[in-house]
């Protein structure tokens, strides 16, 4: 469930609620009980769980990095071989 920030027109209490998307807005303040606007969300934090989230995850271990080591074989990240220049036509 989401949560939504009121504030109150009359006291400037500032709150949270737990509501479902599909409930209507509070209208009272939970203090004292003036009107209440719904103020715009600032967004969720997002949890990645699992692997292949993180640079890390997919680090080829033991490569040079890429073009500028020409003594290793293609990165994979790239179309670049061994022994090719950037730019090169």
């Amino acid at each position: 469930m989401p949560t939504y920030e009121y504030e109150c027109k009359t006291c400037g209490h500032k709150f949270e609620a737990f509501q479902k998307m599909s409930d209507k807005p509070l209208k009272k303040c939970e203090k004292c009980k003036g009107p209440v606007t719904r103020l715009i969300g600032k967004g969720a934090g997002i949890i990645f769980k699992g692997s292949g989230f993180y640079e890390t995850d997919y680090k080829n271990k033991g490569r040079g990095s890429c073009p500028a080591d020409s003594s290793k074989p293609s990165c994979g990240s790239c179309s670049l071989k061994s022994g090719d220049k950037k730019g090169k036509d």
